[in-house]
C-alpha cells in the first residue's frame, strides 16, 4: 500500500499542478507533495530494513536494500529541491524569464520527472525500467528548454537526440536480454522480471548476454553521462533551470547507473567472467580522466559542475565495475554523498548567477562578502566535491582507492591523476569567485539557504560518522550485488 501511495502522489500532483502550477501557493503544494513522497519512502525503507526484500503488485514491483536507498535519496533531494525552487523560480518570474504558462509547465514536469525516476527504481520489469527512463528523458528535455532561448532549445534538442539514440541502444540490449531469458523462462512478461532473471542467470546464454550488455552499457551509459557519450550533459545543465540541473546531476544519473548495475549482476552470473565489470571500469576511468582535464577549460559555472558530475559518476561506475565488498560499499556511499553535495552546489550556483546576472565565472566575484551564505555554501560544496576530509566524498573515494590498490594496483595511478587534477581545477576556478571585492553589478537577493546547509551537514556527518543502520543497510545491498 505504501508503494502505491508513493507513486500515486507524484503522478496526481503532476496532473494537479498542470492546472494550478502558477497559483499563488503552487510552490507550497509542490513542496508538500514532495515531502509526502519522502515520508512514504521512509516507511517503505523501514519495511525493507526490518523484513528484507519483497515483491508487490503481482511481482510488477520489487523492493530491496539497493533500490530503496535510492528511492529515499530521490524523494529527499526532490523535496529539498522543491524548497529551493520556490524562492529561485519566483526570482526568475520577477526577472521575466518565465511566465504564467511556463510556471505551470515547470511544476507539472518536475513531479512527472520524479514519478518516472521512482518507477524506474521500483519496477521489477526491465522493459518497464526502459520505458520509465524514456519518460524521464522526455520530461527533462522539456524542462531544459523551459526558457525558450535559442541556446536552451539547442541544448534540449542535443539532449533529446543523443539520449534518444542512447536509449534506443538500451532497448536493443533489453530485447537481447529477453531473447536469452525466453529460452529459460518461456514467453511473456515474466521473462523480463528481475526476480526471475536473477534466479536463473547461470542458465542464460553467455554469448547473448555479453552482446546485450554492450548495448545496455552504451545506452544507459549515455544517461549516466559517461565519456564519450557525455556531450549532452554540459549543455543541458548550463541552459536549463538550476533546480533541474540539481536533480539531473543528483538523481537521474544515479538511476541510470542503477540500471547498469542490475544488468551487470545478470551478465556476471551468466558468463562467470568479469567482462561487464571491466567495461564499466574502462568507461569509468575514461570519464574521470576526460572530465577532470575538461574542468580546467570551462568558463560557464554550470558547465564546470556538469563536468564534475561526469567525473564523479565515472568514479562510481569504476567502483561498481571493480566489484567486491569494499568497492561496492564505496560506490553506494559515493552515489549518496555526491547527490547531496552536487545538488547543494547547484543551489548555491543558481543564486550566485542570479546575483551577478550571468553564468560566466569571470564576472562572478566577491560571493562571501556579497552574500556570505551563498559564498560559504559554494566553497564548502567545492571542498566536499574535491574529496577533502572530513566530508563524505573523502570517505567514499578512500574506500574505492583502497579497493583499487588491493585488486587492480596498476590502475591506481590513473585514478590518483584524475582525482588530483579535478581537485586542482575546482579550486582554481572557484576560489576567485568566492573571494575578492564585490563587483558593481552584483545585486542582493534573498537566497534559499536551508537546503544547502542541510545537505552539507549530512555530507559532513557521513564523513565523520556512518550511522549503524546505514552501514548495515549498505552491507545488505552489497550482499545482493557482489
Amino acid at each position: 500500500m505504501t508503494l502505491v501511495i508513493l507513486l500515486w502522489i507524484s503522478i496526481l500532483l503532476a496532473v494537479a499542478l498542470a492546472f494550478i502550477g502558477d497559483w499563488r501557493y503552487a510552490p507550497e503544494v509542490n513542496i508538500l507533495g514532495s515531502a509526502l513522497t519522502f515520508a512514504a519512502s521512509v516507511v517503505l525503507a523501514l519495511k525493507v530494513y526490518q523484513g528484507g526484500a519483497f515483491s508487490a503488485g503481482g511481482n510488477f514491483f520489487f523492493v530491496d536494500p539497493f533500490n530503496v536507498y535510492l528511492v529515499v535519496l530521490t524523494t529527499f533531494v526532490s523535496t529539498t529541491t522543491s524548497i529551493f525552487s520556490r524562492r529561485y523560480m519566483r526570482i526568475e518570474r520577477s526577472h521575466g524569464r518565465v511566465g504564467h504558462w511556463r510556471m505551470r509547465f515547470y511544476h507539472a514536469m518536475f513531479q512527472l520527472f520524479i514519478f518516472a525516476m521512482l518507477m524506474a527504481l521500483l519496477t521489477n520489469n526491465f522493459g518497464v525500467l526502459w520505458i520509465s527512463m524514456e519518460l524521464a528523458t522526455l520530461a527533462t528535455v522539456l524542462l531544459v528548454s523551459l526558457y525558450r532561448t535559442p541556446n536552451a532549445i539547442e541544448a534540449a534538442w542535443k539532449y533529446f537526440i543523443l539520449c534518444g539514440v542512447g536509449i534506443a541502444q538500451a532497448l536493443f540490449g533489453t530485447v537481447l536480454l529477453y531473447f536469452a531469458a525466453e529460452r529459460v523462462l518461456g514467453e511473456g512478461g515474466n521473462a523480463l522480471l528481475w526476480t526471475n532473471l536473477s534466479q536463473v542467470s547461470g542458465q542464460l546464454e553467455p554469448t547473448v548476454l555479453r552482446l546485450a550488455f554492450v548495448f545496455l552499457m552504451v545506452g544507459y551509459g549515455t544517461k549516466v553521462g559517461l565519456v564519450p557519450m557525455h556531450n549532452w550533459l554540459p549543455d543541458a545543465h548550463s541552459e536549463g533551470p538550476t533546480p533541474i540541473s540539481a536533480v539531473l546531476s543528483g538523481l537521474l544519473l544515479n538511476v541510470a547507473l542503477y540500471a547498469l548495475v542490475r544488468c551487470k549482476s545478470l551478465v556476471d552470473g551468466s558468463t562467470g567472467t568479469h567482462l561487464a565489470g571491466n567495461m564499466m571500469m574502462g568507461f569509468g576511468l575514461l570519464s574521470l580522466l576526460v572530465a577532470s582535464f575538461s574542468l580546467l577549460r570551462q568558463k560557464d559555472i554550470k558547465r564546470l559542475f556538469a563536468y564534475s558530475s561526469i567525473e564523479h559518476m565515472g568514479i562510481a561506475t569504476f567502483a561498481f565495475g571493480l566489484g567486491g565488498p569494499i568497492a561496492t560499499f564505496g560506490g553506494m556511499l559515493h552515489m549518496l554523498v555526491h547527490s547531496l553535495t552536487k545538488s547543494a552546489v547547484f543551489f548555491s550556483v543558481g543564486h550566485a548567477s542570479q546575483m551577478h546576472g550571468t553564468q560566466e565565472m569571470a564576472r562572478i566575484r566577491g560571493l562571501i562578502r556579497g552574500n556570505p551564505a551563498v559564498g560559504w555554501g559554494l566553497l564548502l560544496g567545492v571542498m566536499a566535491l574535491s574529496g577533502m576530509p572530513p566530508f563524505g566524498l573523502f570517505a567514499s573515494e578512500f574506500l574505492i582507492l583502497t579497493a583499487t590498490i588491493k585488486d587492480r594496483p596498476l590502475l591506481t595511478p590513473l585514478l590518483l591523476i584524475g582525482l588530483a587534477v579535478a581537485f586542482a581545477a575546482l579550486f582554481r576556478r572557484v576560489q576567485p569567485m568566492v573571494a575578492g571585492l564585490i563587483p558593481p553589478w552584483q545585486k542582493p537577493i534573498t537566497a534559499a539557504n536551508i537546503p544547502v546547509f542541510l545537505h552539507m551537514s549530512l555530507v559532513l556527518m557521513l564523513g565523520l560518522y556512518l550511522p549503524v543502520f546505514l552501514s548495515h543497510w549498505f552491507q545488505m545491498a552489497v550482499g545482493l550485488l557482489k
